[in-house]
């Protein structure tokens, strides 16, 4: 096996085709096609679904694809270690950044390293990249369970409700969570971190709706199909005219980490964890 078999494989995965791909690592169709044939192969596992009119990863392709990514992105720097001193940090998230320091993050980070741009990127997973190769570190609240990663606890959170604006409970300056059981909870399965679980095991939510990431989840509260739970922060990082976010005073608060991976990475992410840390030291870590 050699790294080519894992560029071909990303980029069939990326792309959705095998033509696009091809395309897209200037090689002929065939070429990648006998490629990612070799690897599957070689693995003893089919790695795509050809049988659909659509090209689809099998699930273990899904599965391999992270360790496949994460591979590729350590070679890359293993070979070029210069070059991670010009190029961007890549910090990911999934929804909410750094909350209220996302700003004074920024800017500090210009301030002391000009050389070395700090990229914020939004990606809709659970590890926002991270797992992936996608990003160098990642914002992520709440536990995170996922192999390869060490975690460091910034903060905590406190955590709202957000409710539909022109219905009954946006009239109220505070919420419990037996308030928002009582109907439908919209839960982001792929990005989120609210899951039933945050009820007492007798009184879970009636009923749940679930969407793949937040614009999803604001427009679904917002249309009335449901109430929904975050972090404080949410609501100053996505306001919405249509949602109202009110304190949830009886659930725990959430934790906000900074992740990366368990592998010699950018050489500017201690840099990036010791500023971090200062930014919510200068408020007291509230």
């Amino acid at each position: 096996m050699e790294i080519r078999h894992l560029r071909a494989f990303l980029a069939v995965a990326d792309e959705a085709s095998v033509t696009r791909a091809a395309a897209r690592l200037r090689l002929t169709q065939p070429a990648v096609s006998r490629t990612l044939a070799a690897l599957e192969s070689r693995l003893g596992i089919r790695l795509v679904d050809r049988s659909t009119h659509h090209l689809e990863l099998t699930p273990e392709g899904v599965a391999f694809r992270d360790k496949a990514a994460a591979a590729v992105a350590t070679f890359d720097e293993a070979l070029d270690p210069g070059g991670l001193r010009r190029r961007p940090l890549r910090l990911g998230h999934a929804w909410s950044a750094f909350g209220r320091y996302t700003t004074p993050l920024l800017r500090s980070w210009q301030e002391r390293h000009p050389q070395t741009p700090l990229e914020l990127r939004r990606i809709d997973d659970r590890t926002a990249g991270l797992t992936r190769g996608e990003v160098d570190a990642a914002l992520l609240r709440g536990p995170v369970e996922a192999p390869g990663l060490i975690t460091e606890v910034l903060y905590e959170e406190e955590r709202v409700a957000a409710v539909a604006a022109d219905g009954p409970l946006a009239s109220r300056t505070t919420l419990r969570l037996s308030d928002l059981a009582t109907g439908t909870v919209v839960l982001n399965t792929v990005s989120g971190t609210t899951t039933p679980g945050l009820w007492p095991p007798d009184a879970r939510p009636a009923a749940t709706l679930t969407v793949a990431n937040t614009d999803d989840w604001l427009a679904a509260i917002a249309a009335g199909r449901g109430t929904g739970v975050s972090a404080a922060s949410t609501a100053g990082m996505h306001p919405h005219a249509g949602v109202a976010y009110r304190p949830l005073v009886d659930a725990p608060a959430l934790p906000v980490l900074l992740a990366r991976r368990d592998a010699p990475g950018h050489p500017a992410l201690a840099d990036l964890a010791s500023l971090a840390r200062e930014i919510v030291a200068r408020d007291g870590g509230q």
